[in-house]
């Protein structure tokens, strides 16, 4: 893990971030960040516009290359000199799929950029928010530009490239960290934060952790693992999946029932890896290991295993407990304020790129053999509950049972768990309009889809042109909720419709354009019938 002194450190940064904009003495007017910062490894220049400054590409951790697969994150080398930061650093090993054009085979990849408003100094420091992209087999921290959330929030905004797929998920019987080297990677980024942000006018004191989807279940996992608590002092998760089962074939065709979505077992982890190293020829038990970091990127990308496809973090380790749901129930978890939720349709994403586009469709024939596969004895009761008359199509009737039965009844699960030791603000992202980052097949309408409200915040210019007046009007109201809760530990501000804390499922706020209300989150997905069902 990186280490380092952080009083003296932030001291020697603050001194000489003010030098470099030549402005003076301590005592005169506060300089803000300038287009050269020192980090504990080295100077960065990075870009100035005329709202903010950004630093990309900058390293946290060296370079998991040779010897240094699955092992713990190292720390950096130090430069001397200017190290440019001005263009991302490369995407960690992934392969592309439908949902994004994105490929790399450089192990090279322990980046992170940092985006800070013109007005952050080191003396007067803004609070800090840490993006975890999702996925967890695809993505880079470089895909969402956080130029709002910095400017109209006035926060500093971390976002970071970690191992993915068998490069971050993998294991082997005797490998220390089997499972966690993403997640490790993660808490060393967050690590880096502790000993830099002071340099970029960022507070270390008041980090908020935040993610979608894959990225939500790690703030959760962040949450659970002692060793990243006090590196973080609010979270935010987005469409996560704590505490989620996931019944047979409901997400991939073919699947069978699952304890856990997004989890796995040490155990399995291993036992995936033995697998792997068979399938490329390293099936000595005495250096599979070694043999394994011999292979070239490419061909391990190649080898058909889940972990290429999705990473799920394993438990029952150093890191994390067996039963996640049990340690939330026991209260085994970070004391922090939290901001979590779901949107109104997060199933319509997985319905459409894992069986409509992947030519497995869902039909008026096939939706009570659906029924009976995720549900069994269940499936009849459900079909009345769920009939195919009362959707456009029985692709969206299968979405609407599954975003009920998987997604709504996990997050407010999970929600409950946690609001019983630390305040919890709950949200559901419901504009069924929002302008599309994916292709969706022709006619399939995703309504409030899984992860549709990143846009929302992360927004570009380019997005905006794609928003209605009132849906960048909701952006704006996010991005001040989001960012008042970075600021205060609770996301009320004046001119914003009132939130309130989390206590019953009516205390849900629904955001959507010109609707930003509460919602009685469990009459609306349906979770009374459900809560009937084994």
């Amino acid at each position: 893990m990186l280490r380092g002194p952080l009083l003296p450190l932030a001291l020697c940064v603050t001194l000489l971030a003010s030098c470099n904009e030549n402005t003076g003495t301590p005592e005169s007017t506060p300089a803000p960040v300038g287009p050269v910062v020192r980090t504990d490894t080295g100077d960065v220049r990075g870009t100035v516009h005329a709202d903010r400054r950004v630093f990309q590409g900058v390293p946290y951790a060296a370079p998991p290359v040779g010897p240094q697969r699955w092992q713990s994150p190292a720390p950096v080398k130090p430069w001397t000199g200017e190290r440019a930061a001005t263009e991302p650093g490369s995407p960690c090993p992934q392969n592309k799929n439908a949902i994004a054009d994105l490929a790399s085979t450089n192990e090279d990849c322990l980046v992170l950029n940092v985006t800070t408003p013109r007005s952050a100094t080191p003396e007067q420091r803004k609070p800090v928010m840490v993006w975890i992209h999702g996925d967890g087999a695809i993505g880079s921290g470089d895909q969402f530009d956080p130029a709002r959330l910095a400017v109209d929030g006035d926060v500093v905004v971390v976002t970071f490239n970690f191992r993915l797929g068998v490069f971050g998920g993998f294991g082997l019987p005797g490998l220390a960290g089997s499972g966690t080297f993403g997640l490790q990677d993660q808490r060393a980024a967050l690590e880096w934060v502790q000993r830099n942000a002071a340099a970029f006018g960022g507070d270390p004191g008041n980090v908020t952790l935040f993610g979608v989807s894959y990225g939500a279940t790690s703030t959760s996992a962040h949450l659970l693992a002692k060793k990243s608590h006090g590196l973080f002092h609010k979270v935010i998760m987005q469409s996560g999946f704590t505490v989620m089962d996931m019944p047979a074939g409901v997400t991939y065709p073919g699947i069978p029932a699952l304890p856990w979505y997004g989890w796995t077992t040490t155990k399995d982890a291993q036992t995936q890896g033995q697998l792997v190293a068979s399938q490329l020829g390293c099936k000595d038990p005495a250096n599979t290991a070694d043999c394994l970091r011999k292979v070239p990127v490419a061909k391990l990308l190649a080898v058909p295993q889940v972990m290429n496809i999705f990473q799920p973090m394993a438990l029952d380790n150093d890191d994390l407990p067996p039963n996640p749901e049990q340690a939330l129930d026991r209260g085994e978890f970070a004391e922090v304020p939290v901001l979590a939720g779901s949107t109104r349709d997060e199933h319509t994403t997985f319905v459409a790129f894992f069986r409509e586009l992947a030519g497995r469709p869902v039909t008026k024939a096939n939706y009570p053999e659906l029924l009976r596969t995720a549900f069994g004895a269940n499936a009849a009761k459900i079909a009345a509950e769920y009939p195919l008359t009362g959707y456009p199509t029985p692709a969206l009737a299968w979405s609407a049972v599954v975003t009920d039965r998987l997604w709504a009844r996990a997050q407010l699960r999970q929600n409950q768990l946690l609001s019983a030791k630390n305040p919890l603000w709950f949200y559901e992202f419901a504009d069924r309009d929002a302008p599309l980052d994916i292709p969706f097949p022709p006619g399939f309408d995703p309504g409030a889809w899984h992860a549709g409200d990143v846009g929302y915040l992360f927004r570009t210019a380019e997005e905006a042109g794609k928003m209605t007046n009132d849906q960048v009007a909701l952006s704006d109201a996010m991005i001040r909720y989001w960012t008042t809760f970075a600021h205060h530990g609770d996301p009320n501000t004046e001119g914003l419709p009132a939130w309130p804390r989390f206590a019953q499922p009516a205390d849900v706020q629904s955001l959507a354009p010109n609707a930003i209300k509460p919602v009685d989150y469990e009459a609306e997905h349906k979770l009374t019938f459900w809560r009937g069902l084994p």
